[in-house]
């Protein structure tokens, strides 16, 4: 059973984190947190040291809610292949997923943090890796099954592949348009199936 205190830092993370992953670390004031917690800022820092304690608290939520769905696509029944179509098809609805947490934390944290956070951007660069491993990890599965074919590692397409979803998702982000996400998606799978399949 947990107690007042665990409860009290669950819902603050909870409560905080889509505010932290909009408005930014640097943007995302105490009045901002107060607010939406309805917390005073003395019972805020008597759960958490301080800001930026907070702030990784929340990037490490919502990554787990994101580190989680991934997992659940890549260790679904079937192939790698099929595993490959079913994490594809998570990402074509990516932003309606991320759409409680205030966007992607990995591009949102990643970009926000880059130059006022070390810690920070030191997170959202270990979940992109380890996003990319996941992936790399379902493609080495695919070609020890004999079902892929690659021109280089895993963990080489991995990346590349996870570097046009990125950016796919940050352009569906910056113009509000989703067909950067869907076309980029579509692409994709044209690309698995007509060009490493085996």
């Amino acid at each position: 059973m947990t107690t007042k205190a665990e409860r009290t830092t669950v819902y603050i993370v909870e409560t905080v984190a889509p505010i932290f992953n909009k408005l930014g670390y640097v943007g995302t004031s105490m009045s901002d947190l107060t607010e939406a917690t309805g917390l005073t800022k003395g019972a805020l820092y008597g759960n958490f040291e301080n800001k930026e304690a907070l702030a990784i608290a929340a990037f490490e939520y919502n990554s787990k809610l994101l580190l989680d769905a991934i997992d659940v696509q890549i260790n679904s029944e079937g192939t790698a292949l099929e595993k490959l179509a079913t994490l594809l098809d998570f990402y074509r609805h990516y932003d309606e997923f991320t759409l409680p947490m205030g966007g992607c934390p990995v591009l949102n944290v990643g970009v926000d943090a880059k130059h006022n956070n070390k810690l920070l951007t030191a997170a959202a660069k270990e979940v992109a890796k380890t996003i990319e491993g996941k992936i790399a990890l379902t493609l080495e599965n695919g070609i020890n099954a004999a079902e892929i074919k690659l021109p280089v590692t895993p963990l080489q397409f991995g990346k590349q592949l996870y570097t046009m979803i990125q950016g796919a998702i940050a352009m569906a982000t910056i113009t509000g348009d989703r067909k950067y996400l869907l076309n980029t998606i579509t692409y994709l799978e044209y690309l698995i199936s007509n060009e490493i399949k085996k």
